[in-house]
């Protein structure tokens, strides 16, 4: 983990009060690349990096091929240009010798700019000066954009938690004020909200809100959350990969379309720290970037996404969807995108610590928060090893506890011998966590090794649940045929079921009933994975397509 005498050393923040070099140290990420590894590539979306220790080239592609047109020194920054201009970055950066970075992400430096109008100039006028020459950019300044909301909550209050998440996978910035902080009181402007009316959201240039509920939070930053229309060439179910995909192309084949979602878009996907083995992302993806470029671009085409609205029930017959508080839209077609929910484990004190240290899944936002503590995982598929891979660059220990004896036998190999790479992880095999244990926040976890049968309490500052999930998907109507397991089935899997009433077969993934099809992790199937929910949300609207040709009156 970066200290802040390490920040210290770099010299564009050797002039940043303590408090600032604290904030950094805190939420940097801590990188060691190996040979030819890559902190950024070109076209990464933007963060601010300090090179440490080590050195690194720049590299860009000319004609496919990388040609070294630069480097860096210990104690140099890179990506000032992409955190000025708000821009991809224009060029790699590529370890040439084994070296360590400092990983800054936007809203952090943002922050630490916002106090420090100094930073904002120096790094500006780097970027100027790194800019500048024929055909270049001069004289570039950059001014933090301001925050949307400014929310106060404590760090282990679950209601902070889930809003601080929320406000996250709809990609709204916000400030985020620790009552205990010393600049608490001074960045809200005023005496704090008491604990009792906390966690308090301030919609900047709007009203304050205490203890709100997503559905209000929505509508305060103007998120979508009402039907323009009442009738839809395609309703889709679920805003996660599948349902992103299958409005982009629905939308992009000029179909009226709308997501229905009852959280934030991005699904389970969402909350992954890195997807390594996405088509066209070289260096990984989070989760949270895939969804937010997703959603952006079934936006610009036109599809309109509804948050934090939930589907009562659904007419099979008229495929009328019912809306909690009442909205009724008709649709000519419905894609069931509705994906799956983290399995929750019935053990001592996980429910009354939920969201105070104990979490299923976790968001990329939630590292900074582990800075120098020993945080436990549990599973052992890729989702773990990619959230074991993200803490251990802000942890000071990352454990996995794992009921099998080796990680090799459900998580991917790039992820085993990347996590091998790391001296702060570690694992426990045949072991389960039996017990979590805590006051205000979650202390120490109790490990039962399966062979001895001995059970250990360890200290920790943070587990997060990693043990797969379950189709929920007991609201669909019974005219929808499912396996044992709640999975929707489609297709030749329905033809099996002699529950398909046209002389036609059924589509590949259209359900027992014509005109509803299914994609994504909820549909039976042995894939799951990102890229698959993707493809299949993308062939949905083919088949919509179809169908709706086959189902218009003959002239």
């Amino acid at each position: 983990m970066v200290t802040p005498e390490e920040v210290e050393q770099v010299p564009y923040f050797a002039a940043l009060s303590p408090e600032s070099r604290e904030r950094l140290a805190r939420a940097a990420a801590d990188l060691a690349l190996a040979v030819g590894e890559y902190a950024a590539h070109e076209g990464d979306g933007r963060a601010l990096f300090a090179l440490l220790e080590g050195h690194v080239e720049v590299v860009k592609l000319v004609d496919g091929i990388p040609r070294v047109v630069g480097e860096r020194n210990p104690g140099e920054l890179f990506g000032e240009v992409p955190i000025t201009l708000g821009t991809v970055f224009p060029v790699g950066f590529r370890a040439a010798e084994p070296s360590r970075v400092m990983r800054i992400e936007p809203h952090d430096y943002h922050f630490v700019a916002a106090q420090e109008p100094g930073l904002v100039k120096a790094v500006g006028a780097l970027a100027g000066n790194r800019m500048s020459g024929p055909g270049g950019l001069s004289g570039i300044a950059a001014e933090p954009p301001p925050p949307r909301a400014i929310v106060v909550g404590d760090r282990w209050d679950a209601p902070c938690a889930e809003l601080r998440r929320f406000l996250d996978r709809n990609q709204i910035t916000f400030t985020w004020l620790q009552p205990d902080a010393d600049d608490a009181v001074e960045q809200w402007g005023g005496p704090l909200p008491p604990e009792s009316e906390r966690p308090v959201i301030r919609v900047v240039g709007g009203r304050t809100v205490v203890r709100p509920q997503p559905r209000r939070v929505a509508e305060l930053l103007d998120l979508d959350t009402e039907p323009e229309a009442a009738e839809y060439d395609t309703v889709i179910v679920g805003a996660g990969p599948a349902g992103l995909a299958a409005a982009v192309h629905s939308a992009s084949e000029r179909l009226s379309t709308i997501v229905i979602e009852r959280e934030a878009p991005g699904g389970q996907a969402g909350t992954s720290s890195r997807i390594e083995n996405y088509l066209g992302f070289p260096a990984g993806v989070s989760g949270e970037e895939l969804a937010s470029r997703a959603l952006q671009q079934a936006r610009r085409l036109g599809a309109e996404i509804l948050v934090t609205r939930a589907i009562e029930r659904i007419d099979a017959s008229s495929r009328h969807v019912y809306l909690d508080s009442g909205d009724v839209l008709r649709a000519r077609a419905i894609v069931l995108a509705c994906g799956v929910s983290w399995r929750q484990l019935p053990l001592e004190g996980f429910d009354r610590l939920a969201g105070r240290g104990v979490s299923y899944g976790a968001a990329p936002s939630e590292a900074p928060n582990t800075h120098g503590l020993d945080v436990h995982i549990i599973g052992a598929g890729n989702s773990a090893g990619q959230a074991a891979m993200f803490f251990s660059a802000h942890a000071r220990s990352v454990t996995i506890v794992y009921r099998g004896e080796s990680l090799e036998k459900g998580m991917a190999r790039y992820l085993v011998d990347q996590i091998a790479t790391r001296p702060n992880i570690g694992a426990l095999y045949r072991s389960e966590v039996v017990a979590a244990h805590g006051n205000d926040s979650v202390e120490a976890i109790d490990v039962r090794n399966s062979d001895t049968g001995e059970t250990t309490r360890l200290q920790t500052g943070g587990l997060f649940i990693f043990i797969g999930a379950d189709a929920e998907t007991g609201w669909l109507p019974r005219e929808i045929a499912l396996d044992e397991n709640g999975y929707v089935l489609t297709g030749t899997d329905v033809s099996a079921t002699g529950r398909w009433s046209l002389e036609r077969d059924p589509y590949l993934l259209e359900t027992s009933v014509p005109g509803i099809f299914a994609a994504g992790d909820v549909r039976f199937g042995p894939v799951k994975r990102v890229a698959a929910a993707v493809g299949e949300g993308s062939m949905a609207t083919a088949f919509v397509r179809q169908y709706l040709r086959e189902s218009e009156p003959a002239s």
